[in-house]
C-alpha cells in the first residue's frame, strides 16, 4: 500500500469483522526522536496466540473470496523496513491492538497518507461504530470522538453527506492546527 492511511483502514476493516463496536485509533508523531507511531485498539473477538501467528503470515486469510492476506504481512514489513517495530496483542473475547512504528527520516518510509479521508471512510460506512481518533504531533494532540459528535447530532445519522463535509473540515483544521503548534 502506498500510504500507510491506507493500511490504517484496512485493519479497521478487519476490526469490523471481528465484532468490533469501538475502535481507537492513534497516531503519534515526533520528529525530534524521529519516531513515527500507529496504534489501533479494538473491542472485538479477539485472538488466540495461534491466529495471531496465522495473521502475519501472507498466506493465510480468513475471507473466503481470495486464498492471501497481505494487509497485517505488508504492514508489519513496512515498519520493519524503516527500522521500526510491529506488533498485535490480544485477548479472545476483549479485542486486540496492533501497533506499528517507523523511522520518520527513514528513506523507505510510506507517507503517512490522508488520515481525514480515512477517518470520513470508515464513519460512512459504519455509523454505528465507535471511533475514537487520536494524533499526536509533538506533544501538541487533537482527538475525536464519533460518540460526542452523534449526540450532537442527536437524530441526523454521522454518515449524513452534509455532516460528512462538515466532519473533512473539522478534521482538517484540527489536523493543521496542532502541526502549527
Amino acid at each position: 500500500m502506498r500510504e500507510l492511511s491506507l493500511h490504517v483502514l484496512d485493519i479497521v476493516q478487519n476490526s469490523l469483522a471481528a465484532g468490533a463496536s469501538i475502535v481507537e485509533v492513534s497516531i503519534n508523531e515526533n520528529i525530534k526522536e524521529d519516531i513515527l507511531e500507529i496504534i489501533i485498539k479494538d473491542n472485538g473477538k479477539g485472538m488466540s496466540q495461534e491466529e495471531i501467528k496465522k495473521v502475519i503470515d501472507p498466506f493465510f486469510t480468513s475471507r473466503t473470496t481470495r486464498k492471501v492476506g497481505l494487509g497485517i504481512p505488508l504492514f508489519k514489513a513496512n515498519a520493519e523496513a524503516c527500522n521500526g517495530n510491529f506488533t498485535i496483542s490480544s485477548q479472545l473475547g476483549k479485542g486486540t491492538t496492533v501497533y506499528a512504528s517507523f523511522q520518520i527520516s527513514h528513506i523507505d518510509r510510506v507517507p503517512l497518507g490522508d488520515m481525514v479521508r480515512t477517518i470520513i471512510s470508515i464513519l460512512a460506512v459504519n455509523p454505528s461504530l465507535k471511533l475514537i481518533y487520536k494524533h499526536n504531533i509533538n506533544g501538541q494532540e487533537f482527538t475525536f470522538n464519533s460518540e460526542e459528535i452523534k449526540e450532537t447530532l442527536e437524530d441526523v445519522p454521522i454518515n449524513n453527506p452534509l455532516v460528512l463535509d462538515w466532519l473533512k473540515l473539522f478534521l482538517t483544521e484540527n489536523l493543521e492546527r496542532i502541526k502549527l503548534d
